[in-house]
């Protein structure tokens, strides 16, 4: 009798077991993807997963939008802590994961990029802007850089031509704010701790924990933005927003922003004026824009799945598409030089995206760069917040953060 009970318990485990194997073969695999895109760019990415999903019957994705850029960080950070609950691949900014990449939870991406057809084709900077101490941990996905976006028919009228300096933008901001007796600001931009980084970087000082902020290059950096908003040309975007809405309400002649934005502009623009697109004003730009990323804790199968996903995302003919639909820059050289793209009439930013991208640098992945990268945004805005700031109190009083903040 026991051995006849130990007989059928095994053959109940078989089947059972028999079972389970033929209910995994028929389940697709699932990646979720952890993402940050809204409107246009969500709809894109949403297609996209639909056409790869159609072709690979086997594999699911599963898209989760975790809101804005610092909703998806402030998810990333406090799911660190159990390992097992972060997605298959997420998008993030390298500096995000700083912490992740020493504590092991994240997939080298190295091999597979070395499996991509082409992958020499593939944007060397924007490749390079996501290892960490010299691991290849993510891949580029929705890169941008800067640009002015202007109101052609206002810059005509007040007989301005687009600015191609610094100084010549702040030149054309005073001609605008007068000749329209205070009523349309001259420019702005639409993120602070850019304007920062970027105005060093132009100054020749790099972005890292020996910057001195009470230095005379940021000093002069800081005092360019606050004497425009002191004197009403300049002024700056609202916390959680962009200036388009100001520049489609025509009190703004012009805005520095991401390419990204140029559906967000055209929207503004629409049915009230031409608007254009030019380069940053500045001989370099920075390079942004989140990458894609993959965690350990995810299975062997869903890691392979989630490849052959990165692989469809960064090939020619999406990216393409994705550059066209919603104005990242494409990852592919070969896409940036191809006429459907460079000469479409779909989107004003292909015409100008490589003399945009010929100086490029990126904000330094290293241990605690991402705080202090921040802490410029809140230096600027409390610098701009009163016309009667003391400059040199507000920067002595951030550089003792800012030390602090590379640091901790």
């Amino acid at each position: 009798m026991k051995k006849t009970s130990k007989f059928i318990i095994v053959l109940l485990l078989v089947f059972a077991l028999v079972g389970c194997s033929g209910k995994g073969k028929d389940e697709p695999t699932e990646v979720v993807f952890w993402h940050a895109m809204n409107g246009a760019q969500e709809e894109t990415l949403t297609r996209f997963a639909e056409g790869f999903m159609e072709e690979n019957k086997d594999i699911k994705i599963t898209l989760q939008n975790q809101g804005k850029y610092n909703d998806l960080q402030a998810k990333l950070n406090s799911t660190f802590i159990s390992p097992k609950d972060l997605p298959t691949i997420t998008q993030a900014y390298p500096n995000w994961l700083w912490d992740a990449a020493k504590e092991g939870l994240l997939v080298d991406m190295g091999p597979i990029v070395k499996g991509i057809e082409n992958s020499d084709d593939i944007n060397k900077d924007m490749l390079g802007a996501s290892v960490i101490e010299g691991v290849q941990y993510g891949i580029p996905f929705n890169k941008s850089v800067e640009v002015l976006y202007y109101n052609a028919d206002m810059l005509t009228e007040y007989g301005v031509e687009v600015p191609t300096t610094m100084e010549e933008l702040a030149t054309a901001s005073k001609t605008i704010f007068e000749k329209s007796e205070g009523k349309v600001v001259g420019a702005g931009f639409d993120s602070l701790n850019n304007y920062y980084a970027i105005g060093m970087k132009n100054a020749g000082v790099d972005f890292n924990k020996d910057l001195d902020v009470t230095g005379q290059e940021s000093e002069d950096v800081v005092n360019f933005y606050f004497e425009g908003v002191k004197e009403g040309y300049f002024k700056m975007a609202n916390s959680g927003e962009y200036l388009s809405t100001d520049l489609g309400g025509e009190v703004l002649a012009m805005n520095i922003g991401s390419i990204a934005g140029e559906s967000h502009v055209a929207k503004a623009a629409e049915g009230k004026f031409e608007f254009g697109i030019s380069n940053r004003p500045s001989e370099i730009n920075l390079s942004q824009g989140t990458d894609i990323y993959m965690f350990k804790e995810a299975t062997e199968a869903e890691q392979a799945a989630a490849a052959k996903f990165i692989e469809y995302l960064v090939s020619g003919d999406v990216q393409l598409d994705w550059a066209l639909s919603t104005g990242y820059i494409p990852v592919r050289n070969s896409v940036i030089a191809d006429e459907k793209y460079s000469a479409t009439d779909k989107s004003k930013a292909p015409h100008i995206v490589g003399d945009a991208t010929e100086k490029m640098f990126t904000i330094p992945v290293i241990e605690n760069a991402d705080p202090a990268y921040n802490l410029g945004r809140d230096m600027m805005s409390e610098v701009l917040a009163d016309k009667n700031t003391d400059v040199k109190k507000v920067l002595a009083d951030y550089q003792t953060k800012m030390q602090a903040a590379w640091n901790q």
